[in-house]
């Protein structure tokens, strides 16, 4: 079984967003793998995901009402396979409490899966309006399509 963890700043937008995309996706096509978001700062612990994208998911179908924020912890490296990040700072950030060469393989820019090596970032919708977040929604989604595809 595969184990992916999505990683953002406060895992109030997008990280939970990615989870309950690819979360949608696992249920949709039966897969066996296990998904879970963290944000790499501590400022929203035990949080819902921000009003804002969870109204934007649930107009796609995507329901994140029963996600919490935690903080990405290095235990998370022997937790995970896969560590995907939405940005180059929190990819620092996590790098940062990277112990061997095996925890940095893991880790990788989620729209990589997009557009491989480009290192591409999602942007982050919390000082955006409604746009922002649609923006971000469609991001997320192609790129969790993408990923969901590896285990078809």
């Amino acid at each position: 079984m595969s184990r992916i963890l999505v990683v953002c700043l406060g895992n109030i937008c997008r990280s939970p967003l990615a989870e309950g995309i690819l979360l949608h996706l696992k249920e949709k096509h039966q897969l066996n793998i296990t998904i879970d978001s963290a944000g790499t700062s501590n400022y929203h612990i035990g949080e819902a995901p921000d009003a804002r994208t969870v109204a934007n998911a649930k107009k796609h179908k995507v329901d994140l009402s029963p996600l919490r924020a935690r903080q990405f912890q290095q235990s998370d490296f022997d937790n995970f396979d896969r560590i995907f990040v939405m940005d180059k700072s929190n990819k620092r950030n996590v790098l940062n409490l990277a112990r061997h060469e095996n925890d940095i393989a893991k880790v990788d820019l989620f729209l990589n899966l997009l557009h491989p090596g480009e290192d591409l970032e999602v942007p982050d919708p919390y000082y955006g309006g409604e746009e922002g977040f649609e923006h971000v929604f469609n991001l997320v989604w192609n790129a969790s399509e993408k990923l969901i595809a590896e285990f078809k």
